[in-house]
């Protein structure tokens, strides 16, 4: 699935997901907050490609546990790309995901969030006002 967000393909991974499905990313900012709806899911993506516009995750480590009827996997990735001036972004991301028989129920990100923070206020006083916006929510 990262491979496939890598290449810009973020439907792979909201086409895995559940019919009912929670997916929260901590913190008060632009990309924080509770989705549980795929319209939630697509307008978050194309908030996060426009904001970190090449963004690539590198997994680093994967641990996976349960059977089919309830998987649970925590990975941990360095997050990495250029920001809309060319600075570089880095950061790393923890997360939680629950899935029953392969699908995606719940998702909990969370990513070094004064890093993140910095980022987006600094895209904010670059003239980008998306990156101080609400979260999106559902």
């Amino acid at each position: 699935m990262f491979d496939r967000i890598n290449e810009g393909d973020y439907q792979t991974m909201i086409d895995g997901l559940a019919p009912e499905f929670v997916y929260d990313f901590h913190g008060e900012h632009a990309l924080g907050g509770r989705r549980t709806t795929r319209d939630g899911m697509e307008r978050w993506w194309q908030r996060m490609l426009r904001l970190l516009p090449g963004i690539r995750f590198d997994v680093r480590d994967i641990v996976v546990d349960g059977g089919p009827w309830r998987t649970r996997v925590a990975v941990r990735s360095n997050v990495a790309g250029s920001l809309p001036d060319g600075t570089p972004y880095q950061n790393t991301v923890m997360q939680f995901l629950t899935l029953r028989w392969g699908r995606v129920t719940s998702v909990e990100t969370l990513e070094n969030t004064q890093v993140l923070q910095r980022t987006l206020s600094s895209l904010a006083s670059a003239g980008q006002p998306e990156a101080a916006a609400a979260p999106i929510t559902d």
